[in-house]
C-alpha cells in the first residue's frame, strides 16, 4: 500500500516542499519513489509555428525548448541529489511540452502510482505549475497528496483529519486513506452541517474502530462560506497534520472546474491534504 509513489517536481516553484514529504514517506513505507518534472513552452513561441516558417523560427522554438529542457532538469536534479542521500529506490523523467500537454501526460502517468504528490499551487506567482494538481486530481485516477507551499518537513501523519459529508467522493478518498489511517494514533472525522442519513459520521467512527483505528466524530454547523477555514481551524485545534478529502468539481465546456470547498483547500491551505475524485 502505498508502494509505488509518484512525485511532481515544479520547474517553475520552490521544490524542497514536495521533495522533503516525498522522500521522507517513501523512508516510511518502504516504497519506490519516481519524480517527473516538465519544462513549459510558452504558448507565444509554440504559435509561431502556426504564424511563421523558416530558419528563424526554427531557431526560436529550438532555443526555447531548450530553456524547458535546462529547467526541468534542475528541478530534477535538486530531487536526485537527496533521494541519493537517502539511499531510496527512485526513477526520474523529464518532459518538455505546452502546459496543457504535460498536464494530460503527467496525468496518464500517474494512474500506474498508488498515490501522486504535487505542490499546492500558488495562484499569486503565475506558473503552468499551478495546473498540474487540478489536472491529477480530476485525470489520474487515484489519490493526490497536496503539499502546501508553506510546509517544511515531513509529513506528519500521527493525527488524520477526514472531512465527511457521507458522499461518494468522502467515501474513496476515506478507502484510500486507509493506509494512513491504519498507522495513525488518532482520527478525526469532521462533520459539517450533517445531515440524517446512512453513513453519518458516528457511523464511520464504529467502522474504523472496527478495524482498530482510534477515531471520534466532531460535528458543528457553519455558513457554506465558511466550510473550508472551519475545517481548517478544527486541524489547528486539534493539531491534525494529514486532511482527508474528496475533490469536487463539475464540468464546464468540457473543462474540470474546482468545486467551492475543493478550491478554496486549493487556495489556502495549511497542512498535507489527500484529496481523490
Amino acid at each position: 500500500m502505498f508502494r509505488n509513489i509518484l512525485v511532481h517536481i515544479p520547474s517553475e516553484r520552490p521544490v524542497r516542499p514536495v521533495i522533503d514529504v516525498a522522500v521522507a514517506l517513501t523512508i516510511a513505507r518502504r516504497s519506490h519513489l519516481d519524480a517527473i518534472s516538465a519544462g513549459y513552452e510558452s504558448m507565444t513561441a509554440a504559435g509561431m509555428i502556426v504564424d511563421g516558417g523558416g530558419a528563424a523560427v526554427a531557431a526560436v522554438m529550438g532555443a526555447e525548448q531548450e530553456r524547458a529542457q535546462e529547467r526541468a532538469d534542475a528541478a530534477i536534479a535538486v530531487f536526485e541529489i537527496e533521494a541519493k542521500l537517502a539511499k531510496i529506490a527512485y526513477g526520474t523523467r523529464t518532459l518538455v511540452a505546452i502546459p496543457a500537454e504535460a498536464g494530460q501526460t503527467i496525468s496518464a502517468l500517474a494512474r500506474l502510482y498508488d498515490m501522486t504528490i504535487v505542490l499546492q499551487p500558488e495562484y499569486s506567482r503565475a506558473s503552468y505549475d499551478n495546473e498540474i494538481p487540478q489536472q491529477i486530481l480530476f485525470n489520474s485516477g487515484g489519490p493526490m497528496l497536496m503539499v502546501p507551499y508553506i510546509h517544511k518537513g515531513p509529513l506528519d501523519a500521527h493525527h488524520v483529519g477526514i472531512a465527511w459529508d457521507g458522499s461518494r467522493l468522502a467515501a474513496r478518498a476515506l478507502h484510500d486513506a486507509m493506509p494512513f489511517l491504519m498507522g495513525a494514533k488518532a482520527v478525526t472525522v469532521i462533520a459539517i452541517n450533517e445531515q440524517a442519513g446512512e453513513a453519518s459520521s458516528d457511523q464511520i467512527v464504529a467502522h474504523l474502530g472496527r478495524r482498530g483505528i482510534p477515531a471520534r466524530a466532531q460535528q458543528l454547523i457553519t455558513d457554506h462560506s465558511d466550510i473550508q477555514s472551519a475545517i481548517l481551524s478544527i486541524a489547528a485545534e486539534s493539531n491534525i497534520g494529514l486532511l482527508v478529502m474528496g475533490g469536487y468539481g463539475h464540468s464546464r465546456l468540457h473543462e474540470r472546474i474546482l468545486g467551492g470547498v475543493t478550491r478554496s483547500m486549493f487556495d489556502c491551505m495549511t497542512v498535507p491534504v489527500l484529496m481523490s475524485h
